[in-house]
């Protein structure tokens, strides 16, 4: 068997080996050991559970959601840069930050790794449940479960890379057509259409938020999968789909804002009134949080807690309006006084560091482990909603309902202070979409969206071009596929323009 055979039959079958997950709620998952039959699945709740809990313990780990993912969409975004040293390059962050990255960049190799695998163990779930007799509520859950993580993986790796290999089921590793599916892209529109699929299958089978026990929060809801269709579907400017989905979500009473935006990154927040899907870090002894994730944006130097990177840029800084409370409740800056009483030392080495990425010792759980930190990473929230609400309203011709539901934003974020981020009023569609697009930039700064945003917009070259950055129009919108993976495919895998 060649080598990229080995690598496909791993990543279609891996996901068969169950991972172990977390001690509280449903990411315990108690090691299962060796790959296993399906007939151990057969009547078995817990085992089935177990398929997919293994999907969301691979979002944990360091190569799917921590430092290159990062890299990848902040650090190479106008929001954030290298950070850190000046000559600690993180192996290739600052091929990141000034556009000189390669194919052999190791951090798309990563990313792309890490979903694969998160995408393989979807495919074992999805190919054994249907056939399951287990309870058809808990049955149809768990499908809908695993079709939104799937899709979360994908939806990652086409803004990422555009088309890539579209593996939807468990691979014959002796099957010569299964193989070279592994090894040849598809169209970015041939994965938007199964991103879609997916996600059609996750509504109509995942329940509410509130529909969920409290051990079980967390977990896919209709509410996510609707949030994730309607995000996809912007990207597709599909903006009929877009504001019909985020009516829904925002008739469904299921979410609200969180009254202060600085404590939506704090422990007391995670699972909230405004949280629609979050990576979930609570777990093993004594933790088991996104590998690395808090580390290595933690501050640098004098009584620092972190490696540094990623921090705030100098153009995001100035991006927030006078008043504005989410300057305070993203940007951590030297000397500062943290919401716990920690002090941050004048002289630590960077400037600013990211305060979405902050554990706190002393009033959070963390047993003093800063590698896997019991701190959740968020993915969808309400306000994104209101904000998608509001763009494809605009886009559509409705600048009142698009008024309506972005100066909601803007009225958490000017913090009781009536003078201060006054609405917005104009109703000119040119003028309004600039102002929303504004708005994501200074609510969602390091959300892992602002890099995918310029693009999707069509004015990435133009702002990083302003900035002195070596954008490349025609090159840069989408990243190199790794060369390891070429390497693998024989050099059937084509590379993208540019590279």
């Amino acid at each position: 068997m060649k080598t990229f055979q080995k690598l496909i039959t791993y990543t279609c079958i891996g996901g068969l080996v169950i991972a172990s997950g977390c001690s509280k709620s449903f990411l315990d998952v108690p090691p299962q050991g060796q790959q296993t039959p399906t007939d151990f699945f057969s009547s078995n709740a817990d085992a089935a559970t177990s398929l997919v809990n293994a999907i969301y313990s691979k979002m944990v780990d360091w190569n799917f959601h921590s430092f290159s993912w990062n890299g990848i969409t902040s650090i190479a975004s106008d929001d954030a840069d290298k950070g850190s040293s000046p000559g600690d390059t993180g192996t290739d962050k600052d091929q990141l930050d000034n556009f000189t990255f390669t194919p052999s960049s190791v951090s798309f190799n990563e990313v792309w790794g890490g979903h694969y695998e998160a995408i393989a163990r979807a495919n074992q779930a999805l190919d054994n449940l249907p056939a399951l007799t287990i309870n058809d509520t808990l049955k149809n859950r768990l499908i809908g479960e695993a079709s939104f993580l799937r899709a979360y993986c994908y939806f990652n790796l086409v803004r990422s890379f555009g088309g890539v290999p579209l593996i939807t089921k468990v691979a014959d590793p002796t099957n010569a057509s299964d193989i070279q599916q592994g090894r040849v892209r598809a169209t970015a529109a041939q994965v938007y259409t199964q991103i879609e699929t997916d996600l059609a299958t996750a509504v109509a089978n995942l329940p509410e938020k509130s529909q969920y026990n409290a051990a079980d929060l967390g977990r896919a809801t209709k509410g996510a999968a609707k949030a994730l269709l309607a995000k996809v579907s912007m990207y597709e400017k599909k903006w009929n789909v877009v504001l019909q989905l985020t009516d829904e979500i925002i008739a469904s009473g299921q979410y609200s804002l969180q009254p202060n935006y600085a404590e939506l990154w704090r422990e007391s927040s995670e699972n909230g009134v405004e949280s629609i899907f979050e990576i979930q870090g609570r777990g093993v002894t004594p933790n088991k949080g996104v590998q690395g994730y808090f580390e290595t944006q933690g501050a640098r130097g004098e009584n620092g807690w972190g490696w540094g990177f990623n921090t705030p840029s100098e153009d995001l800084v100035k991006a927030y309006e006078t008043g504005d409370t989410r300057k305070n409740g993203t940007i951590i800056q030297r000397g500062m006084t943290l919401w716990d009483g920690r002090v941050v030392s004048p002289n630590a080495e960077n400037p600013y560091y990211n305060m979405k990425a902050y554990v706190s010792f002393s009033r959070e759980t963390n047993n003093g482990n800063t590698w896997e930190t019991s701190k959740n990473v968020r993915v969808l929230r309400y306000a994104e909603v209101l904000l998608m609400n509001a763009e494809a309203a605009n886009e559509l011709g409705q600048p009142t309902k698009a008024l309506t539901a972005l100066n909601q934003v803007r009225a958490r974020a000017r913090g009781g202070v009536a003078t201060a981020l006054p609405n917005v009023t104009t109703t000119a569609q040119t003028g309004l979409r600039q102002a929303i697009w504004n708005e994501r930039r200074v609510e969602l700064a390091f959300e892992h969206d602002r890099y995918f945003d310029l693009v999707r917009q069509g004015r990435a070259a133009a702002v990083f071009q302003a900035l002195g950055k070596n954008f490349v129009a025609g090159k840069h919108e989408i990243f190199p596929i790794p060369q390891p993976q070429i390497q693998l495919s024989g050099g059937q895998l084509t590379q993208n323009p540019g590279y």
